[in-house]
């Protein structure tokens, strides 16, 4: 019985591999070799001292969101929800990127979903019924590398449909797809490591965990600091937060569930408790 399920376990995993194309390998390569090299720079270099890298919610955080969740919700919005959007609009077909230089294409994608989230962001934190979606990827008492990754499926489907959409109905090759993915996943790890790091001048410019970290604090920085990529969008509108002291806590002042599942469902009760003050 052990042996059929590792067996299946493997060919599905061989399977998936084996479909994958030359950059979707690289770049899931890449995103593995960054993970590593946070966990080695955050025993290094922490920010947070006596931070355990297997804190509280780790598995969750792994498990679940990171491999479980991500799996599941890439096959329903790449295979489900823009696959239905482009044999509906046919708009891929026009290849009205197909001339467009890669490179040119990931900035374009890049810099233009970094507005969108800035402001995408930015109202969840103002309105109650998209803060009940958006309050998951708050609830980690622990900033680091992983802990990004806790977002309610829902905020998921939403925010990578409108990101990737437009890359694969404006026709923009694989390459582009796999390496703005990458660029999204290892910024994301990025700016929630716990890693003493000082960019300086470049904070202006570039965001980092600097600021990040003020953003999951539970104090005046975390309706503060909406950039992902882009710190400039942040100085720019002046919602900049970046104070010489360190927060006192992260996370959540309101209960909220320990583990995926009922983290997942608790999002409805909430939407529920919103209705009833409104009515």
């Amino acid at each position: 019985m052990k042996a059929n399920i590792l067996s299946e376990i493997f060919t599905t995993v061989y399977n998936y591999v084996n479909s994958l194309s030359p950059a979707e390998i690289i770049s899931t390569s890449l995103i593995i070799l960054a993970a590593i090299v946070f966990v080695i720079l955050e025993r290094l270099f922490p920010y947070t001292k006596d931070q355990k890298i297997l804190r509280e919610g780790f598995f969750d955080d792994f498990a679940m969101y990171t491999i479980a969740q991500n799996y599941i919700l890439s096959i329903l919005i790449f295979g489900v929800i823009i696959n239905f959007i482009d044999n509906s609009t046919g708009i891929s077909r026009l290849q009205l990127f197909a001339k467009v230089p890669i490179w040119a294409q990931l900035i374009f994608f890049v810099v233009t979903h970094d507005l969108y989230i800035y402001w995408m962001h930015r109202w969840m934190h103002k309105n109650k019924w998209l803060w009940r979606l958006h309050e998951a990827h708050h609830s980690p008492k622990k900033v680091d590398w992983l802990s990004g990754s806790r977002s309610h499926p829902l905020e998921i489907i939403l925010n990578q449909t409108i990101e990737f959409a437009p890359i694969i109905l404006l026709g923009a090759p694989v390459e582009v797809i796999a390496y703005k993915g990458l660029i999204s996943a290892v910024w994301g790890m990025y700016i929630h490591c716990n890693v003493d790091i000082k960019s300086g001048w470049l904070q202006k410019i570039i965001n980092g965990p600097e600021m990040h970290r003020w953003h999951h604090s539970t104090g005046k920085g975390r309706n503060r600091n909406f950039a992902t990529k882009f710190a400039f969008w942040d100085w720019m509108f002046g919602t900049a937060y970046l104070p010489e002291t360190k927060a006192d806590e992260y996370g959540l002042k309101t209960y909220f569930p320990a583990h995926y599942i009922s983290q997942t469902l608790f999002v409805f009760r909430s939407f529920k408790k919103v209705k009833q003050k409104e009515n």
